[in-house]
This record gives C-alpha cells, sequence and structure tokens, in this order.
C-alpha cells in the first residue's frame, strides 16, 4: 500500500513531505519537539483517562 486513504483522497509521499515542510516552516526546528511532547503527554492523559474509565465500569458492574 503506497498511500493512505482517507476520506477527503488519497494521501502519498509527496504530500506527507509537504506537509511536514509546511509544519516547519510555520512552527520552525526549535518548537517541533515542545510541540511533539506536548501532543504525548496529551495522549498519554487520554490513555489514562479511558483506562480508568474502562475500571470504573467493571468496578460498578460488579457491585
Amino acid at each position: 500500500m503506497n498511500a493512505l486513504f482517507i476520506p477527503l483522497g488519497v494521501v502519498g509521499p509527496w504530500q506527507i513531505i509537504l506537509i511536514v515542510v509546511i509544519v516547519l516552516l510555520l512552527f520552525g526546528g526549535k518548537k517541533i519537539p515542545e510541540l511533539m511532547r506536548g501532543l504525548g503527554s496529551g495522549l498519554k492523559e487520554f490513555k489514562n483517562a479511558s483506562k480508568d474509565d474502562t475500571t470504573d465500569k467493571k468496578i460498578d458492574e460488579n457491585k
């Protein structure tokens, strides 16, 4: 599979390269690691919250 299918169309390698270049131009090289750290911590919090939610449901079902 050479391209990723999304509802808006097909995203190939050249489109991904273009998106990366635009992001680098907009945010600069120094801001990218900071943005990725923030994104990673947000995803980690979401994962923990969803895990806690399923644990809470299992505890409620056992009562």
